[in-house]
């Protein structure tokens, strides 16, 4: 078995554990451009102590490379975690990022995700150059 076997995938109308990835399809060279990516767009993903997305990563592999580069690691550490009991904390957090990149090249962003109970999720998305 290889770790990325134990990446599942889904229809994110219907499953809310696939992360959702918003980005243009098509963006010019070397210019920065808008993704967003989150998780429960259609499908609401509980945000508790006890069932919570943990991390969502982004990553980009250009075309013709044989490597892709991480775009970012985002962490969610609050889930109402407090000493007066579980889901009674002050915090949640939400489990949706932002970020900004530029390529020169066309390839393909992947979003992964890990729920703390129901394992490692992934989705893709194409970026052509235009």
């Amino acid at each position: 078995m290889k770790y990325g076997d134990l990446f599942q995938t889904g229809d994110f109308k219907n499953e809310k554990h696939v992360p959702v990835i918003e980005a243009p399809q098509s963006v010019k060279a070397d210019e920065y451009f808008e993704i967003k990516v989150s998780l429960g767009k259609e499908v609401s993903h509980p945000n508790t102590t006890a069932h919570h997305i943990r991390w969502i990563q982004l990553h980009f592999k250009p075309e013709n490379d044989k490597f892709s580069y991480q775009v970012g690691n985002f962490e969610f550490t609050a889930h109402g975690e407090s000493v007066a009991g579980a889901d009674e904390g002050p915090v949640f957090t939400d489990h949706s990022i932002q970020a900004r990149m530029k390529t020169k090249q066309p390839g393909i962003l992947f979003a992964t995700s890990y729920c703390n109970i129901h394992g490692l999720w992934e989705d893709s998305m194409e970026i052509k150059i235009g």
